[in-house]
């Protein structure tokens, strides 16, 4: 299934796409795709829902994932990445955070802050939490993952490396953290390690790869997280992003007033974000 969210920022309903391409509204099904209603027998209910209501009118998409508790990022997870960047391979996941206040939906503008001089963009593979995760074993962390997303890990080089090198910061400014457009459920993704990945920039593509170039895999960095937290339903994990980012370019290249990012992965849609200067 493809499980959206959709309305005014903050009043955002839940749906679902059709097989034929129609969005369908599900409030009389769950509130929210949200913490319950990520679980396999609420996902179920929602398979099994006849009759939802057609929404014809042109309508916005918020975060494909409401109430999110948690979002945990993974850094330099890509072994292409890694050179471009000129880094070690890391021997374990490297783990931060991204404020939940940065999430927005995935054709919202992304607002350049002021003093900002080095926003960046990395197209990732996103794993929700569909059920509690708690030292979970190798061969069971898939069972914990109601779908995937994708996301755009906005970043601001100076704030994330130079002064104290504190990543949260540099990820954490509001629209940073655009996702979806649909939440697909993990059924539909039978291998999360087999999805190729594009970002582009004013119609030139910056990003491509594929999630077989991760260090470390969905189910490695479910199994790893949950070691130190425990993973509820409705938390985000941003998996990581492939070769070509702004750092990368030589010179660097980062994002200005006006520019315009698509993004894709497999089966999981397409993201389109205006950049807009902060007044």
């Amino acid at each position: 299934m493809k499980l959206v969210r959709f309305g005014k920022c903050g009043s955002e309903r839940p749906g679902l796409i059709d097989e034929s391409g129609r969005l369908r509204d599900l409030s009389a099904v769950v509130p929210d795709v949200a913490t319950s209603a990520l679980s396999p027998a609420s996902l179920r209910a929602i398979a099994a829902s006849e009759g939802l209501p057609v929404v014809h009118e042109a309508v916005r998409f918020g975060a494909c994932v409401g109430q999110v508790g948690k979002m945990i990022c993974v850094g330099l997870n890509y072994h292409e990445h890694v050179r471009e960047v000129g880094s070690v391979t890391p021997k374990e996941p490297i783990l931060f955070m991204k404020a939940t206040s940065a999430i927005c939906g995935p054709d919202d503008q992304i607002i350049l802050p002021p003093q900002a001089q080095a926003v960046d963009w990395e197209v990732e593979l996103g794993v929700v939490i569909g059920t509690r995760a708690t030292r979970v074993t190798l061969d069971r962390a898939l069972d914990h993952v109601a779908g995937y997303c994708i996301v755009n890990d906005v970043s601001e080089r100076d704030w994330q490396l130079q002064g104290t090198g504190q990543w949260v910061k540099g990820k954490s400014s509001d629209t940073f953290g655009p996702l979806g457009p649909w939440l697909v459920t993990a059924d539909e993704i039978p291998d999360p390690q087999q999805l190729r990945l594009t970002l582009g920039l004013n119609g030139e593509q910056r990003q491509s790869g594929t999630t077989a170039d991760m260090v470390f895999g969905v189910r490695e960095i479910v199994s790893y997280i949950s070691r130190f937290m425990t993973l509820l339903p409705g938390d985000v994990i941003s998996t990581g992003t492939p070769p070509c980012v702004g750092m990368g370019c030589k010179p660097p290249r980062y994002l200005r007033d006006g520019d315009r990012l698509e993004l894709s992965i497999e089966g999981l849609g397409v993201q389109r974000q205006r950049c807009v200067a902060s007044a």
